[in-house]
């Protein structure tokens, strides 16, 4: 079982940039991909991007693609979303992810506790 912790969520507005950070540990951390997903209030929760082991294989929602990016520091067992150009609509709670494996074909397995982002217009 892989644990999750995240960090860097907050308060900004719009136009603004945050990095989350997902600090895991519990197995060896280049041996699974990793995803970032959101939910916002009263809406299922919703796939954001992706990342298989380099930051060659990268996959992101077409809601974030182009202000969003996802990597990974395989020495430092943490996983980041830089996220750009926010707006109101990507205010949410960001979940980490860890898949069983390397491939995306499967649901996660392990989930972080979550973090609020809040963007305000």
């Amino acid at each position: 079982q892989v644990q999750l912790v995240e960090s860097g969520g907050g308060l900004v507005q719009a136009g603004g940039s945050l990095r989350l950070s997902c600090a895991a540990s519990g197995r060896t951390f280049s041996s699974y991909a990793m995803g970032w997903f959101r939910q916002a209030p009263g809406k299922e929760r919703e796939f954001v991007a992706a990342i298989r082991l380099t930051a060659g294989s990268t996959y992101y929602a077409d809601s974030v693609k182009g202000r969003f990016t996802i990597s990974r520091d395989n020495a430092k067992n943490t996983v980041y979303l830089q996220m750009n150009s926010l707006k109101p609509e990507d205010t949410a709670v960001y979940y980490c992810a860890a898949y069983p494996t390397t491939s995306l074909n499967t649901n996660p397995s392990s989930w972080g506790q979550g973090t609020q982002v809040t963007v305000s217009s």
